[in-house]
């Protein structure tokens, strides 16, 4: 993997953990504030943004989440076989 694409990577799960952690946090924040609409528009914003770097990650670098892996077609458990992560940085293996 060329460092262009490794810092693409890079980028893109940092950014996918960053919307994780605002959607997990504002999730904390909803349970005692239910009626909140402001609140409840930032979770759904995040979480569509959320969504979006997942399926962009899934799709050039393989699924992150099972709900982002296809394998409709596959004939076999497949999408486990893709490095995780913490594989590709070089430290796991």
């Amino acid at each position: 993997m060329n460092r262009m694409q490794n810092s693409s990577r890079e980028v893109l799960l940092k950014r996918i953990n960053e919307v994780s952690f605002a959607v997990s946090d504002i999730l904390l924040f909803l349970d005692t504030h239910p009626d909140c609409q402001e609140a409840l528009a930032f979770y759904q914003k995040n979480v569509a943004i959320r969504k979006e770097a997942l399926a962009e990650y899934a799709r050039l670098y393989g699924p992150l989440t099972i709900d982002t892996a296809d394998d409709t077609c596959s004939r076999s458990w497949e999408w486990v076989q893709q490095p995780f992560p913490r594989e590709v940085k070089g430290g796991c293996r």
